[in-house]
């Protein structure tokens, strides 16, 4: 599933070719996504102007003047902009078509993702109302993280992926940053101190900001807006690599299982 550096991708990709362009309608080949498309979608939109696009944990949000659509790519999303003639696929779901001609086209194969509509302000929809500050924001920090672990026996590799807590990573990005802290995957989350959910904070922001630069993690379905993959895959320092050489100490990396999710780790950095 795409992660926040997959959709912070999306977003900047998509912006040059959305921001300031005026809808002239919606057409929806299929509603049945995780959640129904909304059945006058066309109404809502036609004429709008987007103004802008903005990103929530693993949401993708384009203002259109005060009303906003929210896109969850779910397990095999992706979005594209295209010319507006371009016969859709299969799996081509919904297009917004532009003035410019062009279109924003949503495909997805297995139909988990989403597109919603939100009339208000979308930090009051369902879906974005608890999540945690986002992580490359000033009210993430290790105070935060360490008054809400206090007293929780949950592994922290758990938390970690826990959107009330931190928002936006998901299992690659959480194994990551947990040996670049120097964090074992198991620990107890009431057992760390303030210091190392310090270095946690840190080692999140840096996988996050890496990745990011890298255009996100391309493993299976996720492509750029521009159908291009991205290339953080290629700086992994454990995730997917059990029984390799650890970078830093040369020891063999390994893996668990901690809720039904693989861990990976290596047994002397991480403690």
């Amino acid at each position: 599933m795409p992660e926040l550096p997959e959709i912070e991708t999306i977003r900047l990709g998509l912006e040059p070719h959305l921001q300031g362009q005026r809808i002239r309608t919606a057409i929806v080949r299929n509603r049945r996504l995780r959640w129904p498309v909304p059945r006058k979608l066309s109404e809502l939109v036609a004429g709008r102007r987007i103004e802008r696009l903005e990103r929530r944990s693993k949401y993708l949000l384009v203002d259109c003047g005060g009303a906003w659509l929210i896109f969850h790519l779910g397990m095999s999303g992706s979005l594209r902009v295209v010319p507006a003639d371009t016969p859709p696929g299969t799996h081509d779901h919904v297009d917004l078509v532009l003035e410019s001609g062009n279109a924003l086209r949503l495909h997805d194969p297995r139909r988990f993702g989403a597109l919603l509509w939100e009339p208000g302000e979308p930090s009051q929809h369902k879906l974005l109302r608890g999540l945690a500050p986002e992580p490359l924001g000033n009210a993430f920090n290790a105070d935060w993280l360490f008054e809400r672990t206090r007293g929780r026996k949950a592994p922290i590799k758990n938390l970690v992926m826990d959107s009330r807590l931190v928002c936006g990573v998901g299992n690659i990005y959480a194994n990551e940053s947990l040996f670049r802290a120097g964090i074992h995957p198991a620990r107890a989350a009431g057992r760390i101190s303030q210091p190392r959910y310090a270095r946690l904070v840190d080692a999140i922001r840096t996988t996050l900001r890496a990745a990011i630069q890298a255009g996100g993690s391309s493993l299976r379905d996720f492509v750029h807006a521009d159908g291009s993959p991205g290339s953080f895959q290629q700086q992994y320092l454990v995730y997917g690599r059990a029984g390799e050489g650890c970078a830093r100490c040369g020891n063999t990396i390994r893996t668990v299982r901690i809720g039904q999710r693989s861990a990976f780790y290596c047994p002397s950095c991480q403690r």
